[in-house]
């Protein structure tokens, strides 16, 4: 009898500043876990060739923009899906550039490991703590502090734990709840893939080892029931509230709320691809049927049990802006959160007079009509939202609701 493993995803991202060697780590992590194609290597070597240099330039594999290869620089999140025996990954390269930081946090807005990189020469500098800042502002359940160029350095255990010792105390003030520290070489291969004999004093796996093997998936399945209603699907005097559910589980015989308005009532039926199911499990899409006659619509939410969701019109968070144009008090934007889009006024942004692009920050907003959050703490799904510009439907700021403050 044949048995079935089941293979786990793990979504993560990578950050470090401008030279630190990040591109040439992500493209070594390919090249030998031998998740690159042979063309994918042929043309490499061959703008490797074109440049001058001797060996293939593996930081290409990830550089994946002509322009950014022909200046040498990263510009754009390069997303790259790869797969171990024991693994699937799905990995967001971020750019190093302190004016493309809003660049990391789409990278890192749904990873479940951040992979934080320095320069062993200069240890932690201002873009690490920025973006260690914003790995802990999203709330990123795993980082791992990886210290490149040990090779500069002569691979010296002082070195790696006076950044891991420097770091620590940063993890401390930014609130990461932990990290891991690993010393690597990009260029020489040095516990990317394989643990290295160069640094015997390290006792720790290699970079592959750890992601292969930190728990993922800490989720959304056992977290409170929550499912945005996308679509209503009417056939005949039956209706059917179609969407994904973001968290928890539901059951037929739920007794259920509806968000915002307040009316309760029981689940009598699961859709799910076109056959009825008892339960459905996080991050399922499903239709749900109810026992009464509801007036349901899109952007309500659909909750079950105790844990609810809190009900407000005032809004307090953490941003980051991510658009050219400026944030300023008194601006009238849309507030878009899972499937519901309603008007607000930006009141307060925590004594700053503007958010610029790139800029992190608090604001408070209010909207003009009242929305189910959770704390990002607690739901990264169902806490985040986004602002928008009414005028041209622009994408303006990201935000992860405090519900704390």
């Amino acid at each position: 009898m044949s048995t079935t493993t089941t293979v786990d995803t793990l979504r993560f991202a990578t950050a470090g500043s401008v030279d630190d060697g990040k591109s040439t780590l992500v493209g070594r992590l390919l090249h030998d876990s031998k998740s690159v194609l042979a063309d994918q290597l042929e043309a490499v070597e061959h703008v490797s060739r074109n440049r001058g240099q001797s060996a293939p330039d593996l930081a290409l594999l990830t550089d994946g923009l002509r322009a950014e290869r022909e200046q040498g620089i990263t510009i754009d999140v390069a997303y790259r899906y790869f797969a171990t025996p024991r693994r699937r990954f799905i990995l967001a390269d971020t750019p190093g550039h302190v004016q493309y930081t809003r660049n990391m946090v789409t990278g890192a807005s749904t990873a479940e490991l951040t992979v934080v990189l320095v320069d062993a020469r200069h240890g932690v500098v201002e873009q690490t703590r920025r973006h260690a800042a914003i790995a802990g502002l999203l709330r990123v359940p795993h980082v791992v502090l990886a210290v490149n160029k040990m090779d500069l350095v002569d691979y010296r255990e002082a070195e790696f734990e006076r950044i891991a010792e420097d770091f620590a105390g940063l993890a401390a003030e930014v609130g990461l709840p932990g990290f891991t520290p690993i010393p690597v070489s990009a260029l020489a291969g040095d516990n990317v893939v394989e643990r290295s004999a160069r640094m015997g004093w390290y006792r720790g796996p290699a970079l592959l080892e750890f992601l292969e093997s930190v728990p993922v998936g800490r989720t959304s399945a056992d977290a409170p029931a929550r499912f945005p209603v996308q679509y209503v699907i009417r056939h005949g005097e039956v209706r059917q509230y179609a969407g994904q559910l973001v968290s928890g589980a539901l059951r037929v015989g739920d007794r259920v709320t509806v968000h915002p308005s307040g009316e309760t009532s029981e689940i009598t039926g699961i859709d799910a691809l076109g056959r009825d199911v008892r339960v459905a499990y996080a991050p399922q899409s499903v239709g749900v049927r109810l026992a009464d006659q509801r007036d349901v619509s899109r952007g309500d939410m659909i909750t079950a049990g105790v844990d609810a969701p809190t009900l407000t019109q005032d809004v307090r968070a953490a941003v980051c802006h991510l658009a050219d144009r400026p944030l300023r008090v008194g601006d009238r934007v849309l507030l878009r959160h899972t499937t519901r889009t309603v008007k607000a006024l930006v009141k307060d942004l925590d004594g700053a007079s503007e958010l610029a692009a790139n800029d992190l920050g608090r604001i408070a907003l209010r909207t003009a009509e009242p929305l189910a959050l959770d704390d990002y703490g607690v739901s990264r799904r169902t806490g985040a939202f986004i602002l928008i510009d009414p005028d041209d439907g622009a994408t303006l700021t990201a935000g992860m609701a405090d519900l704390g403050r």
